[in-house]
């Protein structure tokens, strides 16, 4: 993800050689949303991941903003059900038909 642009390091393009500091801000894209997170720690080997997770924190804003895009996409898909399953032959015929109308 840094290589191809999307991650920021405090407001602007992060590369791959780029230092990190104390209390940095950056922006990871996850899925459809993004995550900002704090650097609080840095550890010059690498650690397991309890122990990584306990060197950054997620903001709150964050996980609010991610919270409520969350809750709207099922919103969304509760509006627009899916059908149980694909159209049978005589179905997808009716639905030709309906769409040349």
């Amino acid at each position: 993800m840094v290589q191809s642009g999307k991650v920021q390091y405090n407001g602007q393009r992060a590369k791959p050689g780029k230092h990190v500091e104390l209390g940095a801000m950056i922006k990871v894209p996850s899925g459809w949303d993004n995550r900002e997170i704090k650097v609080l720690g840095l550890s010059d080997k690498r650690l397991s991941a309890p122990l990584a997770q306990a060197l950054f924190e997620e903001t709150i804003e964050s996980v609010t903003k991610r919270e409520e895009n969350q809750t709207a996409r099922k919103m969304n898909a509760f509006h627009s059900p899916k059908p149980d399953h694909r159209p049978d032959k005589k179905q997808r015929r009716q639905i030709i038909k309906f769409k040349q109308q």
